[in-house]
């Protein structure tokens, strides 16, 4: 049984999380402030943890980047009010694996827990082998999530090497974000568009030299995205 930790200063989403996930089948223990649930999650084993952001002594942001230093497999679903793209960027370089905006649906929420899931239960990091991992001027590496960029090498996240994953399997051809969402998520929807958006800006301000004139990662209007692995072009 999956081991959940739920890290929520607010009693009621607390209980109704609680109620709702432990009733789709999975081991629920929360916290009641952002130091109590850092003290939780480095002293217990879980395999999800769900966190919200404005709590009393640590914020969820802090919280997350505590959690990943010292356990960078589990993974964070962020579930808290601030929901402007600032807000996003900042969970998402802090480590977090996703983002939800309260008010949530339960399903929603059920949703994402199980992708989350299924991602970090599949092989390292799915499956890599046979495929090509070195194209133009990029060379990706799955054992250590890191690509090399014209001798630069670079550190990313689990969705930011996915997404370049997927796109360096297509490269000098657009991929639609329904395929994006399908591939990184396990799921197609249109509601995590924009949270898609926000992980390729990230992965854009890592990998090209100006990330506002992208020389890599182009946008595909009204389709999705294209890498480009040469800078000179295709």
């Amino acid at each position: 049984m999956d081991r959940i930790l739920i890290v929520d200063d607010e009693e009621q989403i607390r209980e109704l999380l609680e109620f709702d996930i432990a009733q789709s089948g999975y081991f629920v223990d929360s916290a009641r402030d952002g130091l109590e649930g850092l003290n939780k999650a480095l002293d217990n084993v879980y395999d999800l943890i769900i966190l919200d952001v404005m709590m009393p002594k640590m914020n969820g942001f802090d919280v997350c980047a505590n959690i990943k230093r010292a356990k960078p497999n589990i993974p964070v679903l962020m579930l808290t009010a601030k929901g402007t793209i600032d807000d996003k960027t900042e969970g998402f370089d802090c480590g977090a694996d996703d983002y939800l905006v309260k008010p949530f649906d339960i399903q929603e929420v059920l949703l994402h827990i199980r992708a989350l899931l299924r991602r970090n239960a599949a092989p390292e990091p799915k499956t890599f082998q046979d495929e090509v991992l070195d194209a133009g001027d990029i060379r990706i590496f799955p054992d250590t999530l890191e690509c090399i960029i014209v001798n630069k090498r670079i550190k990313l996240t689990p969705t930011e090497f996915e997404i370049l994953y997927c796109l360096m399997q297509h490269f000098n051809n657009p991929v639609t974000l329904a395929v994006l969402l399908d591939e990184v998520w396990g799921y197609d929807s249109n509601e995590d568009v924009r949270m898609l958006r926000v992980h390729v800006g990230g992965l854009r301000n890592k990998i090209e030299p100006d990330a506002k004139h992208p020389k890599y990662l182009h946008t595909v209007t009204n389709v999705g995205y294209k890498l480009t692995p040469f800078a000179g072009g295709e």
